[in-house]
């Protein structure tokens, strides 16, 4: 085997210009296939980074009706949708995909939410228990967190996002300074921020459209205070933190399966429902893979032109070499020696092509993405998978060259010369 590939070496050496011709096939499908591969996976990538943003893992399971969030603020607690309670909490901080999980009710505000009688033109309310700030990823930025305390004592505190401070409060120092929230006053502690921020990639309407971010602020009260605001017994949300990214699409149903186990609404158009990001982003990513696989076939025939290629210098070569091939055969050599010295000279002829093709497709790739800011990711499974390939190709488009060499008649071989 050794001698073979040292020959294969020796004669791709000896015809460079015509082995890099017979090779260029095999490069030129591969590295179209692997620039393909990169930038499906850079676009696959961006999508992912796009929806779930700087990585929090959070997803939100809301109450809807039929495909919208039921808005408690234009209509009562449906009926047969108790609250949530602590026990149902444990369940599904329990569920194994499920890092931590919190409880909160909110209300979209339009005008009731009002700082020295300037109202706050959009945003959210929410009621929310002390360990949401930790599921939903928030690190306080001034002031602090509101405790138990507070909480058990129906204390009127609030905490502001960043949002609320340049538009409500025209970036005045915060800490202190009291709001009105559904005709009560309650005054502002602390200032949170996500822990880690992520800017979407836009470059298109389209992108604007998919990615864009609500920049409403948001105001935090404490879940004990809601009733003070709003109304009683009003079923919750539940936000909850998965282990992974991975996790955030199973970590959401369950979450939805366990709430809805627990509810029995006259609507059966009423149910709890996952705002899955991952699934959202796969979806897309799908339709990016499935319009870039037909370019991955297309780029495919190449590899099926250049392995015709091969097969034609192969047979060139058995011409070439046929005294050569009756003298071996002459002299003892067997049909499988022979067959196996030609099936590795195509093998090692397309090997070096896939590899070739592989270092040309990544330089492509990165070309493309500086050319069109078009992100990439390598892929190292297909490159290796593509070097094996264009092997594979050597050694099926070798077969017939390689057979006829083995069936030669030493006598008629020895003739040629």
């Amino acid at each position: 085997m050794f001698e073979n590939i040292r020959l294969a070496f020796r004669g791709i050496w000896t015809h460079k210009l015509r082995s890099f011709l017979t090779m260029l096939g095999i490069i030129i499908g591969i590295a179209a296939i692997i620039a393909i591969v990169s930038t499906i996976e850079g676009t696959n990538q961006q999508i992912k980074e796009n929806l779930i943003g700087s990585g929090s893992n959070t997803v939100d399971i809301q109450l809807y009706q039929n495909d919208w969030p039921l808005d408690m603020s234009y209509s009562a607690p449906p009926f047969g949708v108790p609250q949530v309670s602590d026990s149902l909490m444990d369940e599904i901080r329990d569920i194994p995909e499920v890092k931590s999980a919190s409880r909160y009710n909110v209300r979209n505000i339009y005008d009731g939410v009002y700082y020295q009688n300037e109202p706050m033109n959009g945003g959210y309310v929410k009621g929310v228990e002390t360990d949401y700030f930790s599921t939903a990823n928030l690190t306080v930025k001034q002031g602090r967190l509101f405790t138990e305390k507070e909480v058990e004592a129906f204390k009127k505190v609030c905490i502001v996002d960043e949002n609320i401070v340049s538009t409500l409060l025209q970036n005045e120092n915060p800490i202190g300074k009291i709001i009105e929230i559904g005709g009560d006053s309650f005054v502002i502690v602390g200032v949170v921020a996500p822990r880690s921020t992520f800017e979407p990639v836009i470059n298109t309407m389209e992108d604007y459209d998919t990615y864009k971010q609500d920049e409403s602020g948001e105001v935090y009260i404490p879940y004990s205070d809601w009733p003070i605001c709003y109304r009683y017994d009003e079923p919750e949300n539940v936000l909850v933190r998965a282990n992974t990214t991975d996790d955030m699409t199973q970590a959401g149903k369950k979450t939805a399966d366990a709430l809805n186990a627990s509810i029995h609404p006259n609507d059966e158009s009423i149910k709890y429902q996952s705002k899955d990001l991952l699934e959202q982003a796969t979806r897309l990513q799908q339709l990016s893979s499935s319009t870039n696989s037909m370019l991955i076939w297309i780029a495919a025939i190449s590899l099926l032109v250049g392995g015709i290629g091969v097969m034609n210098i192969m047979l060139v070569s058995v011409t070439e070499r046929t005294a050569e091939i009756g003298l071996k055969k002459a002299i003892g050599a067997r049909k499988g020696k022979i067959m196996g010295q030609f099936l590795t000279e195509a093998a090692v002829l397309t090997s070096m092509g896939g590899v070739l093709g592989v270092a040309s497709g990544i330089g492509l790739a990165k070309i493309i993405s500086i050319m069109s800011g078009t992100p990439i990711a390598i892929s190292w499974p297909a490159a290796m998978i593509a070097v094996v390939f264009s092997m594979f190709i050597g050694i099926v488009f070798g077969i017939l060259p390689s057979h006829q060499a083995a069936n030669l008649n030493p006598i008629d071989a020895l003739r040629t010369n």
